[in-house]
């Protein structure tokens, strides 16, 4: 990713772009899943949706499904994109609080098209009229993370990038300001550079090995240090969003794409064995597995600094937040982004360095505080791991948040936070936190009206989905990949 970033907004002439990859070295790869910000990232390299699906046994994904979360047996969904319209002084859902407490319970889902096309298993691109109800929904993908770095490792090197296969053996440093000069690959050959991107893994080979940078270990509050992952047969029936089911000692991921359905279950060492974690994964799979199961071990966590001196650390070298709302491939991109709002010169300004690792530092308390949200607010005392999650103490920024949306509904956000209002409404009210009161300045909007406006957006959005063609019609029509 950084290195096809790279290549689509630098000369060739302003810098040379090495890329060093190892096949002998393996990839966690569990990141299939992404968020609608990747369509801005994949905007920015100009490619074509209809091959970057089709080159990576793609799928679309209007949200995730969250099973037993809250507690044994219940269901919620977080959409992408916005629950109704907003009208009146207030923000749409005050309104669906205040029909709810009169007893008009319809459902949240209802209001989102996002959420109702995925019940239906239907899906269509969004239109540019920003009258239509399509202006309220929002996608992202489903794909094969191994072929997604093939794809980009082409366009990279369409671009100049120099790939070289190799290992990393040793970092040279420079003995009077601690900068990485040079790496020395197994086979002898050295690399010199003036900027270093870490994307190493968790081994943090750059900036943890080399430059001792530290990390911030969080643990305590998203207990969960393994994940075992597997492919499986296609089920027969090709959905449209992920799958979250919350098990007795963690949770496990279901991800349909296009030649098969990647599964995973991310759990605590401390809660279950190994073995049989990997045995209750293997029961619970759609269809036949594709190969053994994986064994990964996870901290989660981030560097103390993401930019030290002159590397930069990205994905799991930089720090990881657990799978659970797909924010993994988002981190990456993210870190990418922001790099490319302050790149450096060889002067390597300080100032420029720390607002970047304030920037990064910030969004990744942010995404961390979201999904701890999931693990804490629940009912679930049925094991001792949900006991922990459930009485555990949180970071106070996430507590100031569901203490302000418990009493009136409201969500108090900020306008760079990653999960917007309808993220944090999906998880908050799915979750069982439920507000005392609606907004007071909801009551000066007439009741009749609120009704027939709340009704109006429920019948345009089934009518909506009712046209759309299904997730695998769609599919079959502008991006079903060549059979593997």
């Amino acid at each position: 990713m950084a290195a096809a970033a790279l290549s689509s907004v630098l000369r060739r002439d302003q810098c040379e772009i090495v890329l060093v990859e190892s096949d002998e070295i393996g990839t966690v790869g569990v990141g299939e899943a992404t968020i609608p910000v990747i369509m801005l990232f994949n905007r920015l390299l100009g490619l074509d949706e209809g091959e970057f699906v089709r080159k990576t046994q793609g799928t679309f994904k209007l949200g995730i499904q969250f099973v037993n979360w809250t507690r044994p047996g219940h269901t919620y969904f977080h959409p992408f994109g916005k629950y109704g319209g907003d009208f009146g002084a207030v923000p749409f859902h005050q309104h669906w609080l205040k029909l709810r407490g009169l007893g008009e319970a319809t459902e949240l889902d209802e209001y989102a098209l996002s959420a109702m096309a995925a019940r239906s298993c239907r899906f269509d691109r969004p239109g540019s009229d920003m009258n239509s109800v399509f202006s309220t929904y929002s996608y992202a993908y489903h794909f094969d993370a191994s072929l997604y770095a093939k794809f980009l490792r082409s366009y990279a090197e369409q671009r100049g990038v120099r790939r070289i296969e190799g290992r990393i053996v040793d970092v040279e440093m420079n003995a009077v300001n601690g900068f990485i000069e040079s790496l020395q690959l197994a086979n002898g050959m050295r690399i010199d550079g003036d900027l270093f991107f870490d994307c190493s893994g968790f081994r943090g080979l750059l900036i943890e090995q080399a430059l001792k940078t530290g990390f911030e270990d969080w643990t305590h509050w998203l207990p969960c240090d393994r994940a075992v992952a597997v492919p499986c047969e296609n089920a027969p029936v090709l959905t449209p969003y992920t799958i979250s089911t919350a098990r007795e000692a963690g949770w496990q991921w279901r991800i349909p794409l296009q030649h098969r359905i990647g599964n995973g279950y991310v759990y605590s060492s401390y809660a279950i064995s190994d073995d049989e974690a990997a045995g209750k994964l293997m029961a619970n799979l759609d269809g036949k597995a594709r190969a053994e199961p994986r064994l990964i071990r996870i901290t989660t966590g981030r560097r103390k600094k993401a930019w030290n001196k002159n590397c930069i650390a990205l994905g799991l070298a930089g720090g990881f937040i657990e799978p659970l709302e797909s924010t993994s491939i988002h981190l990456i991109q993210s870190g990418i982004t922001k790099l490319l709002t302050m790149f450096p010169d060889r002067n390597f300004d300080a100032l420029t360095m720390d607002e970047y690792n304030r920037k990064v530092a910030l969004e990744y308390e942010r995404v961390r505080d979201f999904i701890i949200l999931h693990y804490h607010a629940t009912e679930r005392e049925d094991s001792e791991f949900w006991r922990y999650c459930k009485y555990m103490s949180i970071p106070e920024t996430l507590q100031r948040r569901i203490d302000i949306f418990r009493k009136y509904g409201r969500l108090a956000l900020d306008a760079d936070d990653l999960f917007k209002e309808a993220s944090w409404l999906a998880v908050l009210m799915g979750q069982g936190v439920e507000p005392e009161h609606y907004d007071p300045l909801t009551d000066s909007f007439d009741l009749a009206s609120m009704r027939s406006v709340m009704s109006n957006m429920r019948s345009i959005i089934r009518g909506t989905v009712d046209r759309m063609p299904t997730h695998s019609d769609f599919i079959d029509r502008y991006c079903r990949a060549t059979a593997v």
